[in-house]
C-alpha cells in the first residue's frame, strides 16, 4: 500500500511539474505575442500620431522588449521565438529611423528658413560653432587652452574689425568681458605665469584697438541717423 501511495505521489508531482512548466511556456508565448502585436500597432498608427506620442511609445516599447526577451528562457523553441522578436525589432527600427530622418529634415528646413542670429554668428566666429551661447558659459576654457582662446579672439577681431556695426561691437564687448571674468577662475586653477603674460600682451593690444574701432562705428551710426 505504501509503495502504491509513493508511486501515485511521484506521479502527481511529475504531473504538477509538467503542468507548471506548460503554464510558464504559455505565459511566455503570450508575452512574445503581445510584443509582436504592440510593434504592429505602432507601425500601423498614423505618422503624425506616432511623432506626437513618441516618448511614451519608446518607453512602452523598451519595457515590452525587456519582458519578451526575458520570456525566451521559458520557451522550448527559443530559436523560433528569437527570430520573431528580431523581425519585430527590425520593423520598429525602420519606423524609428524614418521618423528621425523626417524630424532632422524638418529641423534643417526650419533652420534654413530662419534668419541667422547675428549675435550667435559672432560667438561662433570667435570661439567655434556652438561653444558659446547666450549664457556666455566659458566652463570649457581652462589653463591649457585659455591662451589660444585669447589669441584666436584677438586675431578674429583684427581681421574683421572694419566690418562691424555698433551692435556687433556691443556683443564683442560682452563676450570679451565674460571671457575676462572666467580668466579669474582659470588663474586659480594653475594658469602659468608665461601664459598669463602673453594674455596680458594680447589684452594690451586689443583694448585701444577695440575702443578706437567702436568709437568709429558709433560716429558712423550717428552720421547716418542725421542724414
Amino acid at each position: 500500500m505504501k509503495k502504491i501511495n509513493l508511486i501515485l505521489g511521484s506521479a502527481l508531482i511529475a504531473v504538477t511539474l509538467v503542468s507548471c512548466k506548460s503554464e510558464s511556456e504559455q505565459q511566455a508565448e503570450k508575452t512574445v505575442g503581445a510584443y509582436e502585436k504592440y510593434v504592429d500597432s505602432v507601425i500601423n498608427v498614423a505618422v503624425a500620431d506616432a511623432k506626437a506620442n513618441w516618448e511614451s511609445i519608446e518607453v512602452a516599447y523598451n519595457q515590452k522588449t525587456a519582458e519578451a526577451e526575458a520570456a525566451l528562457a521559458e520557451l522550448k523553441d527559443k530559436a523560433a521565438a528569437e527570430a520573431r522578436l528580431e523581425k519585430s525589432k527590425a520593423k520598429y527600427a525602420d519606423l524609428k529611423s524614418k521618423l528621425e530622418a523626417e524630424a532632422q529634415a524638418a529641423k534643417e528646413a526650419q533652420a534654413a528658413s530662419t534668419p541667422p542670429n547675428k549675435k550667435q554668428l559672432l560667438r561662433d566666429a570667435y570661439f567655434g560653432a556652438g561653444k558659446i551661447g547666450e549664457d556666455m558659459n566659458f566652463s570649457w576654457v581652462n589653463k591649457d587652452n585659455i591662451l589660444k582662446v585669447y589669441n584666436d579672439f584677438y586675431n578674429e577681431f583684427d581681421k574683421n574689425k572694419d566690418t562691424y556695426s555698433r551692435e556687433d561691437f556691443d556683443e564683442i564687448k560682452a563676450m570679451y568681458e565674460a571671457l575676462d571674468a572666467h580668466k579669474n577662475t582659470v588663474e586659480k586653477e594653475g594658469l602659468t605665469s608665461k601664459d598669463n603674460r602673453k594674455i596680458a600682451e594680447l589684452k594690451f593690444k586689443f583694448a585701444p584697438k577695440f575702443k578706437w574701432e567702436r568709437m568709429g562705428a558709433k560716429a558712423e551710426e550717428n552720421q547716418k541717423a542725421k542724414e
